[in-house]
């Protein structure tokens, strides 16, 4: 069990109300259903991920920070320690996307490539001197990425369900901290899907990686706090294809000139496919990508 409440998420938000934008939502119509947009991936950085960095940060004021990530995590962690003072080293697999790897240098921070995967790179990260801030596995970290549905529900309290992008389950466990007795939908690639294989085996296991959003979303396993938060009647697992993820990152642009990386439409595709007649909120997540829509 965790011993985290939404209080924890309110404490995040204020505390990291100076450094993070609020970011907007904006109402769409989808084949005649209303859809809540949480415009994440306008956030500093480029993703959700600076909130719960700059919690991790701001409570424990290191001299120092390390960490490892597919691309995100560390580009937040990077940005947040740029903003605080703190110099910072980051891990990413060898295969982390240029666009993400040379962002996160031009932050300010030390870049590390180390194996092929994240769990390789988390692997050399823990041995680096320094505070390590793990990428979702982190009571400091959880509340900062629920701050992002706490300001969705106070501006739209009718809204009844999230739809959330889950690598690690950082941003749904968060989610679900926030939103109180709003389900929360944890969408996942169907071969890059460490939650749902964890919910299926009663703990988090071991999960392949194999996904066009797997820089995002490429956790080998579910972290043990996330899963402790989200296996609850409240939340349901979907999966959804690589294709189904590429078409709704195309209908996110056409339709509402939103540049989203794969991962971020994750969610959308699901919410699509589900026809649900619930007022949902999907979180588009982060658009840290180098990918232009042709003319």
């Amino acid at each position: 069990m965790t011993s985290l409440t939404p209080a924890d998420v309110a404490a995040a938000a204020d505390r990291i109300a100076p450094y993070a934008r609020r970011t907007p939502a904006i109402r769409i119509e989808v084949d005649g259903r209303p859809l809540l947009l949480k415009l994440e991936y306008l956030q500093r950085s480029g993703s959700f991920k600076l909130r719960g960095a700059l919690n991790a940060l701001l409570m424990a004021r290191p001299d120092s920070v390390v960490t490892a990530s597919g691309g995100n995590h560390g580009l937040a962690v990077a940005t947040a320690a740029a903003i605080l003072g703190i110099p910072a080293t980051v891990f990413v697999p060898e295969t982390v996307p240029f666009a993400k790897a040379r962002r996160i240098e031009a932050a300010g921070a030390r870049l590390v490539r180390h194996g092929t995967t994240y769990a390789e790179a988390a692997a050399a990260a823990v041995a680096e001197p320094g505070h390590y801030v793990h990428a979702y596995d982190d009571p400091t970290v959880v509340p900062g990425q629920g701050t992002s549905a706490l300001e969705v529900i106070a501006d739209f309290p009718e809204v009844e369900a999230f739809y959330v992008a889950v690598g690690g389950g950082g941003l749904a466990a968060g989610t679900s901290l926030a939103i109180g007795d709003r389900r929360t939908v944890a969408v996942e690639p169907e071969n890059c899907c460490a939650l749902f294989r964890a919910l299926a085996a009663g703990k988090p296991v071991d999960s392949p990686v194999d996904s066009v959003a797997s820089s995002a979303l490429g956790a080998t396993r579910a972290g043990e706090l996330p899963f402790a938060i989200l296996n609850n009647d409240r939340t349901s697992s979907v999966l959804v294809s690589d294709k189904e993820m590429l078409e709704a990152r195309d209908f996110l642009w056409e339709e509402a000139r939103i540049a989203a990386e794969p991962a971020a439409a994750a969610p959308f595709a699901a919410w699509r496919d589900a026809r649900t007649t619930e007022f949902s909120c999907v979180i588009v997540c982060g658009a840290n990508t180098d990918w232009h829509p042709q003319d």
